[in-house]
């Protein structure tokens, strides 16, 4: 195991343990123990959700929070839910996963070149986390960033990006989030822009699967030029 691979690890099994916010550690543990009724037979996962993929990874994306029934259930960022029903068949296409189905942990997913993490690990009521509670969980974050050493950022949504303005104060303020904005953010580092692939934005036709594609594309012609 390297070194790299061994602290990913133990920052992991930090984020499991994590009670940092009572809101969030009462709210993913009620969602757990009442669950959906098509998941009554599941032993919801109920705990903060780490990042995973490739800890070699030139790449990190980053989303909002896990999903009450989706990551909250598996234990597995965008694994279980719509959204990850509409990333990983894109990602498996442009090379970035070896499968195009995440339905469990332990299911054979494997990413390549790619780390997946979030701002917040807990699923949120209205899957709205507050102020503070994203902040509790900005370390974790900044953690995988440099163990990873990513040379592309992906933020899924506006609320990853202004996360990562904060983080990185190469991002200056008149740099605007919008769907495939590019934006340096030192030398090493850029920072690429796409709506979340929620089924808030899928569904209604904000982020199709055509712009989601030119996305993860243009990605992967970034990580040729570094």
């Amino acid at each position: 195991m390297t070194r790299t691979l061994y602290e990913i690890r133990l920052l992991e099994e930090e984020i499991i343990n994590c009670r940092r916010c009572t809101r969030l550690v009462s709210w993913r543990e009620e969602v757990a123990r009442v669950k959906r009724k098509a998941f009554l037979d599941w032993n919801y996962w109920g705990k903060p959700v780490p990042g995973f993929g490739d800890p070699n990874a030139k790449v990190i994306a980053v989303g909002l929070a896990p999903g009450a029934h989706g990551s909250n259930r598996t234990g597995r960022m965008f694994t279980g839910d719509g959204s990850g029903e509409f990333l990983f068949p894109i990602l498996n296409q442009t090379g970035f996963a070896n499968q195009p189905d995440a339905v469990k942990l332990n299911d054979g997913l494997v990413l390549k070149d790619l780390f997946i993490s979030a701002v917040c690990r807990c699923v949120p009521p209205g899957n709205k986390p507050a102020r503070d509670e994203i902040l509790a969980c900005q370390d974790y974050l900044i953690k995988e960033i440099q163990l990873i050493k990513p040379k592309i950022l992906v933020a899924l949504g506006r609320i990853a990006f202004d996360r990562m303005r904060i983080i990185f104060p190469g991002i200056k303020k008149d740099m605007a989030f919008a769907h495939g904005a590019i934006y340096p953010i030192n030398d090493l580092q850029t920072v690429v822009c796409s709506y979340h692939p929620s089924r808030q934005n899928t569904q209604t036709g904000r982020l199709t699967k055509e712009m989601f594609t030119e996305i993860w594309a243009e990605v992967s012609s970034l990580i040729s030029e570094k």
